[in-house]
C-alpha cells in the first residue's frame, strides 16, 4: 500500500512537472538557466578566489620562516663569535653563557628549518591548486560566454517561431469559419469578385451604347457633306444632276 501511493505521488509530481513545462514561457525558463549558470560561475570564482588566498597566505607563512631562519642563524653566529671572543680573554663563564646562547639559536634554527620546508610544500600544493582553480574559471567563463552567444541565438529562434505560429494562425483563420454567421474570408472573397465583375460588365455595356450611336450620327454627317461636295462640283463643271432613284 506504501510503495503504490509512493508511486502515486511520484506520478503525480511527474505530471505537475509535464504540465508547467508546457504551460511555461521559454523565454523566462532561459533567463532561469542563465541566471543559475551565471551564479555556478560566481560561486567558482569565489572557491578559486579562497583556493588562491590560501596560497598567498601560505606564501607570507614561508616568507616570514625565511626571515626568522635568517635571523636566527646570524644570531647563532654571533653567539658563537662573542664566546670565542670571551674565551680568549679568560672569561670562561661568559664564553659558557653565550654558547649555551648559541645553542638555544641552534635549537630554534632547528624548528623553523624544518617549518620552512613543510611550507615550502604547502606553497607548492597551494600554488598547483591555485593554477587549476585559474584553469577552471577560465574554462567555465568560456562555457558561459558561449551559452551568453547561444542565448541570443534561441531567443531570435524563439521570436521567430512565435511569428511563424501567428502567421500560422492568422492563415488558418482565413480558411476557417469563425463561427456559424461569420461566412469565411474565401466566401467573402468570391462575392466582392462577382458583384465587381458584374459591375464591370455593365459599366462596359453603357460604354458601348453611346460611342455606338455617336459614330453612327458623325458618319451620316459625313455622307451627307460629301454628297453637298459633289453637287457643288457637278454644279461648277456644268454636269448634270444626278437623277434621285425611282422608287
Amino acid at each position: 500500500m506504501a510503495n503504490a501511493a509512493k508511486r502515486w505521488w511520484k506520478y503525480l509530481g511527474a505530471k505537475a512537472n509535464t504540465e508547467l513545462d508546457d504551460r511555461a514561457d521559454p523565454r523566462v525558463q532561459l533567463e532561469q538557466a542563465m541566471a543559475e549558470a551565471q551564479d555556478q560561475h560566481r560561486r567558482l570564482k569565489e572557491q578559486a578566489a579562497n583556493v588562491i588566498a590560501n596560497q598567498r597566505q601560505a606564501e607570507i607563512r614561508l616568507n616570514r620562516s625565511m626571515e626568522e631562519y635568517e635571523r636566527l642563524t646570524a644570531n647563532a653566529r654571533q653567539a658563537l663569535v662573542m664566546a670565542d671572543q670571551a674565551a680568549r680573554g679568560g672569561d670562561g663563564a661568559r664564553s659558557a653563557e653565550y654558547t649555551a646562547t648559541a645553542e638555544a639559536f641552534a635549537n630554534r634554527l632547528v624548528a623553523v628549518e624544518q617549518e620552512v620546508e613543510d611550507t615550502k610544500s604547502l606553497v607548492l600544493q597551494s600554488a598547483q591548486a591555485a593554477e587549476q582553480a585559474k584553469a577552471a574559471v577560465a574554462q567555465n567563463a568560456t562555457l558561459l560566454q558561449k551559452k551568453l552567444v547561444e542565448r541570443q541565438k534561441l531567443l531570435s529562434q524563439l521570436d521567430q517561431a512565435k511569428m511563424q505560429e501567428q502567421m500560422n494562425r492568422s492563415v488558418a483563420s482565413l480558411s476557417a469559419t469563425v463561427g456559424e454567421d461569420v461566412p469565411t474570408f474565401a466566401e467573402v472573397r468570391d462575392k466582392i469578385e462577382v458583384r465587381y465583375a458584374r459591375a464591370k460588365g455593365m459599366a462596359e455595356l453603357g460604354e458601348e451604347a453611346v460611342p455606338n450611336r455617336m459614330l453612327e450620327v458623325e458618319q451620316a454627317t459625313m455622307n451627307a457633306e460629301a454628297v453637298a461636295r459633289l453637287d457643288a462640283l457637278r454644279e461648277q463643271m456644268g454636269l448634270p444632276m444626278p437623277q434621285p432613284p425611282a422608287r
